[in-house]
């Protein structure tokens, strides 16, 4: 059974039912049943056409779960509408989808998370740790997301903002090695580039090609994390990242700066480094002043306080950390590098073991505890 085959297959799916009429929960549910007849009968009996017979089962699926007297008036006129047999045409909906679940009737912060949900293929668990809440707050603005377009028809696409705030935050998915997304979100940001001509499309794909770009160096062998000034920048992509700077300096002579175009700043600066100690931090840390006036994001200063701490010393790195919410994730870890930077081993040794219990995955988990369990040795000694 190719997974890979029917979560590519489910975004158009989807569409070619919503298009046809069904409404989005039912239509989400129709296909979700026809995956699971798909596992059940494709091994003995693969189908030519694996789309077509997708839809093919999904809509009726979504027919018979029509139950009403009024649904069932409805089935009548749409069995007609059924698709026929034979191959479906090869056309990639899934752009066209998110922009159909950033629904205007939704906040944004709610078409994003059913976008995550229903065509991004994240966990509820993974969508609020995107969010920073708890998963159940956010499993209930799904649900709500979900009631609120049950009833509406989708012809009116959202917007580009909301759009862009689900790739970018599919990428990061991705590029965390949770879920391989990353290069689904470059590929679909790509796609979206060329369809419109918007600064905030083009800084988001540099951010996206800067990243990737070391994707290689991020993990040792053994799957470890490799941090950024450890990393070996012989294995950084560089192509991408020329093509990554050559679409972020077009993007930025078009001074309509935006949050993606100041993060592909930052990734550049990074990237343009030849060693971690090369680095210019003190433009990175000017750059996330841009960003923090942007759009004032806790984790946006708790990155511009680890960047102080590389520009001014970690003294001026933990005063600037003072200001960041103690709850932040990711907080913790920033507050043992830069007290293990100012020399304060024991304090360093104790935090780095305290992150490591809110480490969002096992891999960070294993690095912060190694580096506690490294300062711990050396105090001993």
């Amino acid at each position: 059974m190719d997974e890979a085959l029917l979560r590519s297959l489910t975004p158009s799916v989807l569409t070619v039912l919503v298009r046809r009429g069904a409404d989005f929960a039912a239509a989400e549910d129709a296909v979700q049943d026809a995956l699971v007849e798909a596992v059940r009968v494709w091994p003995a009996d693969p189908p030519r056409d694996a789309k077509g017979w997708l839809v093919t089962v999904a809509w009726r699926k979504f027919l018979d779960a029509t139950r009403s007297d009024t649904a069932r008036r409805r089935r009548e006129d749409r069995i007609e509408e059924e698709p026929a047999p034979g191959p479906a045409p090869a056309v990639d909906d899934t752009l066209q989808l998110y922009f159909l679940c950033a629904h205007p009737s939704l906040t944004p912060s709610s078409a994003v998370a059913l976008t995550l949900r229903a065509v991004g293929g994240l966990t509820t668990r993974q969508i609020a740790q995107a969010y920073l809440v708890p998963e159940a707050t956010m499993a209930q603005r799904i649900s709500r997301a979900k009631r609120t377009v049950s009833d509406v028809r989708f012809d009116q696409p959202g917007d580009v903002a909301t759009v862009l705030r689900v790739l970018y935050l599919v990428f990061n998915e991705g590029y965390s090695g949770d879920v391989d997304l990353a290069a689904e979100a470059i590929r679909l940001t790509r796609q979206l580039a060329a369809a419109i001509d918007h600064p905030e499309v083009a800084g988001l794909l540099a951010l996206m090609l800067l990243h990737h770009a070391r994707r290689a160096s991020r993990t040792a062998p053994d799957g470890s994390l490799v941090p950024l000034a450890e990393q070996d920048r012989t294995r950084w992509d560089t192509a991408a990242i020329a093509a990554g700077v050559r679409i972020l300096q077009t993007a930025l002579a078009r001074d309509r700066l935006g949050e993606f175009q100041a993060q592909a700043a930052i990734a550049a600066l990074h990237a343009d480094a030849p060693t971690a100690e090369e680095t210019d931090w003190v433009q990175i840390v000017e750059w996330y002043d841009e960003l923090a006036r942007l759009t004032d994001s806790p984790v946006v200063r708790l990155n511009r306080a680890v960047a102080v701490g590389e520009a001014d010393g970690p003294r001026a790195g933990l005063a600037a950390l003072a200001a960041v919410e103690e709850s932040l994730p990711r907080r913790t870890a920033a507050a043992a590098y830069l007290h293990e930077r100012a020399g304060d081993l024991t304090t360093a040794a104790r935090l780095y073991a305290e992150a490591a219990h809110k480490a969002p995955n096992l891999a960070e988990r294993d690095y912060l505890t190694r580096r506690a369990a490294r300062l711990n040795s050396r105090t001993r000694h």
